[in-house]
C-alpha cells in the first residue's frame, strides 16, 4: 500500500462509489443515531433504534429515514477521496526513510483525519438538521410539554435553506459550527482505523506481496470501522449536540465542547456518553467495508484506463 503511486482522479471514483453505495443502505441507522444522541433526559421520544424508525416511518413515512441524505451523498464523494486519498499520500510519504512502523501508520491517520474535516463539518452540521427536524416535529405531537408555550410549527427546513440562513447570519463560521468537536472525533477515529484495517488486511495478504481478497478487505473495513467508532462515540455525542440549532424547552443548550461535557455529566451521567454507540457501529462498519471492498476491486483504475493517455 505504501509503495502504490497515488491516483487522486481513481480515489474520487472509489471513494464516490463507495459512499454512495455505503450511505443509501445505511443512512436511517444514521438518522436514529443522530435523534438518539439528541435526546435528552425529560424529553426521551424514542427507547431504541428499532423504535426511532419505527415511529419516524409511522410520522414521516419511508422517505423520512431519509432526511438529509441528499447532503451526505452530495458531500461524501469529495469527503471520501480527501480521507483515503490523504491517508495514502502520508503513508507513501512516511514510509520513504524506512519502515511503515504503526506510530507512523497513526501519522498518517491523524493527516488523513485534518484534512477530510474540511468537507465534513459543513456536511455534518447541515445533516443533523435536516435529520433531527422530524424528532422536534414528533416531540410537538407526541410531548407538547416539552415545546415552549407560544413556539409556532413551521415547516421542516431544506438543506439549501438551512445553508442560506447560517451564511446570511454568522458567515462561514455558521457552516463549522463544532469545528472543534469534529477534529476531536476524526482526527482519534483515523488515527484507529487507518492502522488497524491495514494490519488486519495485511493477516489475510496471500503472500507477501500479493492483495488480500476481497472479502478479508471488506471484513477488515467492518472491524476496524466499528472499533474506532464506539471508540470515539462520547466525542460525537458531544459534536451532535453542539450542531443542532433545535431544541425543545426542557433541552439544554452549550456554549461550547467543556460546557456541553460539563452539563451532559450532570444531568444525564457518563453513560449519555455512549447514546448511539450501537447505532454509528452499525453505520460505520458497513460503510468502511464497502469503501475498502471498491477500493480492493479497482473501479476507479479500471474506468480510468479507458480514457486516453496523454504520455503516449
Amino acid at each position: 500500500m505504501a509503495d502504490k503511486q497515488i491516483s487522486l482522479p481513481a480515489k474520487l471514483i472509489n471513494g464516490g462509489i463507495a459512499g454512495l453505495i455505503g450511505v443509501t443502505c445505511v443512512f436511517p441507522i444514521d438518522l436514529a443515531k443522530t435523534r438518539l444522541q439528541n435526546q435528552q433526559n425529560g424529553a426521551r421520544l424514542y427507547t431504541s433504534m428499532s423504535d426511532c424508525l419505527i415511529k419516524t416511518i409511522r410520522s414521516e413515512g419511508y422517505f423520512g429515514m431519509y432526511r438529509g441524505a441528499a447532503v451526505n451523498l452530495t458531500l461524501v464523494t469529495p469527503e471520501k477521496a480527501i480521507k483515503l486519498a490523504a491517508n495514502d499520500f502520508f503513508r507513501q510519504h512516511l514510509s520513504k526513510d524506512g519502515k511503515l512502523t504503526l506510530v507512523k501508520e497513526m501519522l498518517a491517520g491523524c493527516g488523513a483525519g485534518t484534512c477530510q474535516v474540511i468537507v465534513t463539518t459543513p456536511m455534518e452540521m447541515l445533516k443533523i438538521q435536516l435529520q433531527d427536524a422530524g424528532r422536534v416535529a414528533a416531540q410537538r405531537k407526541l410531548m407538547p410539554e416539552t415545546v415552549a408555550a407560544g413556539t409556532v410549527e413551521t415547516k421542516s427546513p431544506t438543506a439549501m435553506q438551512l445553508t442560506r440562513e447560517l451564511l446570511k447570519e454568522k458567515g462561514i463560521a455558521g457552516l463549522y459550527k463544532g469545528l472543534g468537536a469534529t477534529l476531536l472525533r476524526d482526527v482519534p477515529f483515523s488515527i484507529i482505523y487507518f492502522p488497524l484495517f491495514a494490519n488486519l488486511n495485511n493477516l489475510g495478504k496471500r503472500g507477501s506481496e500479493g492483495p488480500a481478497p476481497f472479502y478479508v478487505s471488506f471484513i477488515s473495513g467492518c472491524a476496524a470501522g466499528s472499533t474506532a467508532a464506539v471508540a470515539v462515540n462520547p466525542v460525537d455525542v458531544i459534536k451532535t449536540r453542539l450542531q443542532s440549532l433545535n431544541r425543545g424547552s426542557t433541552e439544554d443548550t452549550y456554549s461550547g465542547v467543556t460546557d456541553c461535557i460539563r452539563k451532559i455529566l450532570r444531568n444525564e451521567g457518563p453513560s449519555a456518553f455512549l447514546k448511539g454507540a450501537y447505532c454509528r457501529a452499525l453505520v460505520i462498519a458497513p460503510l468502511f467495508g464497502i469503501a475498502q471492498v471498491i477500493y480492493f476491486l479497482g473501479v476507479g483504475e479500471f474506468i480510468l484506463s479507458f480514457m486516453p493517455n496523454k504520455d503516449k
